[in-house]
This record gives structure tokens, sequence and C-alpha cells, in this order.
């Protein structure tokens, strides 16, 4: 899997589109650059500001959307309530977790999916995103 680029060269990207550098922007490329997770903006800002409580949720929001704006990140929603963001940016499915919500990579090769023509009904497929949907191991050992 394709991890997001190291923090100095999305420092590089951020400059090349003259986007401002600040300690805050390099601390959070820092954080998703360490990450396998699917985080949210908050739980990028708890990390962040557990280190740099200067730091605001505005900030953390607009640096992740400038990411995901340059496809440096992905933005994800697979109904766990809030957007999460992806630091792979390859072609992967998910797995989500129901119950605790967690989010991990899977890869799988969907160049052999084929819908029939009648379901298609003339639609031209660009890209397939899979999620499966059950509960992680933690979750399926733990008490209701």
């Amino acid at each position: 899997m394709a991890p997001v680029r190291t923090p100095a060269e999305l420092t590089d990207a951020f400059r090349r589109r003259g986007l401002k550098i600040t300690p805050q922007r390099q601390c959070i490329f820092r954080i998703l650059h360490e990450t396998e997770a699917h985080p949210t903006a908050e739980a990028v800002y708890a990390v962040a500001a557990a280190e740099m409580p200067s730091i605001s949720l505005r900030t953390v929001y607009q640096t992740l959307n400038d990411l995901a704006a340059m496809g440096e990140i992905q933005t994800l929603d697979v109904g766990t309530g809030s957007t999460r963001f992806d630091p792979n940016v390859s072609d992967h499915h998910h797995l989500v977790c129901d119950r605790c919500g967690t989010v991990r990579d899977v890869e799988l090769d969907t160049s052999d999916i084929r819908l029939p023509a009648a379901v298609l009904d003339g639609f031209g497929v660009g890209h397939v995103d899979v999620v499966f949907r059950g509960r992680c191991a933690a979750c399926r050992s733990a008490p209701s």
C-alpha cells in the first residue's frame, strides 16, 4: 500500500501551489504519514493538539481539504457518520467495523467484475469502491 508522501514531499507540494507552510501544517503532514488509520479531522486534531496546543480545528480541516484537493489523500464516506481521510491514495477498498467504526484497507482485484448489460442500462462505470461491513476482531470478542 502506498502511504501518504513524506512530510518533506508534502511541504514541497504545498510550496509549489503557493500554499503557506506553517508548523501546524507540518505537524499534520507528519501525523498522516505515521498512520495507517483513516482518521477523522477531529482525530487528527486531537493528536496535533496534544503536541501543539495552539493548533485550531479549522487549520486541520483546511489542511486536510487542501491535501484532498491536491490528490495527496482521499476523503472517505463509509457510513460511520464522519468523513474519514485516507493517506493511502492507491486503488484499494475497505473493511468497516459496524460497532467501533474502525476502517482498514483491503487490496482486491476488481478488474474482473462484470455487471450484466441489463443492470448497467447504458451506465459507464468509471471506478469501483467496495466496502465490506462487519465486526473487527476486537468487537467480535468483546461482550455485547
